[in-house]
């Protein structure tokens, strides 16, 4: 049976984010950016689909918001997706308005919010009380900060800020299943992958003299 709590006088299904992250990668295209989160959300990404534009952050919480921005502003032709959990934003709450106040249309932020410190013990965050993740985002500037509602309208949202030209953040109550996988934990090639897969590093070796 579909859980649901009620945001704003509206309902909101409480989603898988395995599942969720399957949708993602099933809606990417035209090689898009996406730079995953420690933790959870991007050892579901790395299951749901390995690809070199993916960057599977390890140990910097609340970080994959800026490193997302970076990558948008250098690459503005590129869209960029950045793919955070509610504890790690909340970390770092202040790159929201940092993000609002830089142009970067090319952006979107995705925000699993399963209310808790997943991987380290399920300690509640402040959005299992007080905190309303789109309301902080609305109030940092950017505008278009919304809940989805249903798997599909979190898939519908997404193609729309893919194609809107507009920096968008959609967040989504998620459960607290365990994650589907276990991201390879090489920095280096991370690093290298990604770089390749933005077309900002050759997969050649230098010939020896």
């Amino acid at each position: 049976m579909t859980q649901t709590i009620t945001i704003g006088n509206a309902p909101v299904e409480i989603m898988n984010r395995f599942d969720l992250s399957q949708r993602l990668v099933r809606l990417l295209k035209n090689d898009e950016a996406v730079v995953a989160g420690i933790g959870n959300t991007n050892f579901d990404l790395w299951a749901a689909g390995r690809r070199p534009q993916n960057f599977y952050m390890l140990g910097s919480m609340g970080l994959a918001f800026p490193i997302a921005l970076g990558v948008a502003i250098a690459q503005p032709k590129r869209h960029v997706i950045g793919l955070e959990g509610d504890g790690s934003l909340l970390m770092q709450l202040g790159a929201l308005a940092t993000i609002a106040a830089h142009k970067a249309q090319n952006l979107t932020m995705i925000v699993w919010d399963n209310q808790s410190y997943q991987i380290t013990g399920a300690q509640p965050t402040a959005t299992a009380r007080v905190t309303d993740i789109v309301d902080v985002a609305r109030g940092c500037g950017i505008k278009q900060s919304l809940w989805a509602r249903s798997p599909d309208d979190f898939e519908a949202q997404v193609k729309k800020a893919i194609t809107g030209g507009e920096k968008t953040l959609i967040a989504a109550k998620t459960d607290k299943e365990p994650p589907r996988g276990q991201t390879h934990r090489d920095p280096v090639l991370i690093r290298e992958n990604f770089m390749q897969g933005l077309g900002v590093r050759s997969a050649k070796t230098f010939a020896p003299d």
